[in-house]
């Protein structure tokens, strides 16, 4: 068993891809696929790993997978990189009980949206973090996710929930820089309090305004990319970002607009990891892997960019 002892960074910064899940049917892991997807993510240099998020399709795992997927990732990563841990579900015990595991087996922190489903205020969010976080023993990071059916944590929300011991940080997928850019406003006098970007596209300009990082989901694909994107702003190296932000922009015009519903993103990156015989590319219900007339156009993207299983790419 694994330590719950806190040595999660403040603030969390870097290249923290949220990772997807390897299966091989509705209820079972791709245990090869994910040994060889975790060396693939650390190879790149990235600075932690987020499991069960929305990428890792979270939501369509039974409780039993999550579990086994927790414990099997942080007997894996042994400590080579903080493990964050997805714990969102409409129950507020299923999410105790899988923040108990990743405490158990050595997760570093947990990250925490708000409940889906029943649409809450901010008040009553708010009491929920209340009632839930003082009983968590790892440090939580929200996760601001209005694009499902779930409900903003508002930028006041978040500073009166900073008070409570061990909220750490919020990763922002609302693609809202106004929204961000407040976040930061009010936060300012919490600088251990850790601000990352869901969406890559705005990973340069979150970084170069402050920022403390991004969760990438492709850097399931092509991790070095960004980091070293993450690198060239740190360093305010404009030539360099802009390059690198182009080729960030070019993955997420082709790749992940392969299909035809907003679920091609996911099927994109899952099949772009099956061409390079990383992992699997089932993908959980409701959705389906994408059959061959697309997985053609992703094999096409894959060679025409030059990526390889090592996680390199040659984009002109």
């Amino acid at each position: 068993m694994g330590s719950s002892t806190d040595t999660l960074a403040r603030p969390l910064r870097g290249i923290i891809p949220p990772m997807v899940t390897p299966l091989l049917e509705a209820d079972a892991l791709d245990g090869a696929g994910l040994e060889r997807l975790i060396e693939h993510i650390l190879a790149g240099g990235v600075h932690g790993l987020f499991i069960l998020g929305t990428t890792g399709e979270a939501p369509s795992l039974s409780h039993r997978l999550r579990h086994e997927f927790v414990e099997r990732v942080c007997s894996q990563v042994k400590g080579r990189v903080p493990v964050l841990v997805g714990i969102t579900d409409t129950s507020f015990v299923e999410s105790l009980n899988l923040a108990q595991k990743a405490a158990e087996v050595g997760a570093d922190g947990l990250v925490l949206a708000a409940p889906y489903y029943f649409s809450a205020g901010q008040a009553e969010l708010l009491e929920y973090l209340q009632h839930l976080v003082p009983r968590l023993s790892l440090p939580v990071l929200l996760y601001n996710m209005p694009g499902r059916p779930q409900a903003v944590f508002e930028a006041d929300t978040v500073k009166a929930a900073a008070e409570l011991p061990g909220l750490v940080g919020l990763k922002d997928s609302s693609a809202n820089m106004m929204y961000f850019r407040l976040l930061q406003s009010v936060m300012a006098d919490r600088p251990d309090f850790s601000l990352l970007m869901g969406p890559e596209t705005l990973l340069a300009e979150t970084i170069l305004l402050g920022g403390h990082g991004g969760v990438c989901g492709g850097a399931n694909l092509l991790p070095r990319l960004y980091v070293d994107l993450y690198d060239a702003a740190v360093a305010k190296d404009l030539p360099k970002v802009e390059a690198l932000h182009r080729q960030v922009v070019k993955i997420n015009a082709t790749l992940y607009r392969v299909g035809k519903y907003a679920s091609s993103f996911l099927k994109g990156l899952k099949c772009a990891l099956s061409c390079l015989d990383i992992c699997s590319d089932f993908v959980a219900e409701p959705f389906h892997r994408f059959r061959e007339p697309e997985r053609e156009i992703v094999r096409r993207y894959v060679h025409e960019f030059g990526i390889t299983a090592d996680g390199m790419l040659d984009l002109r």
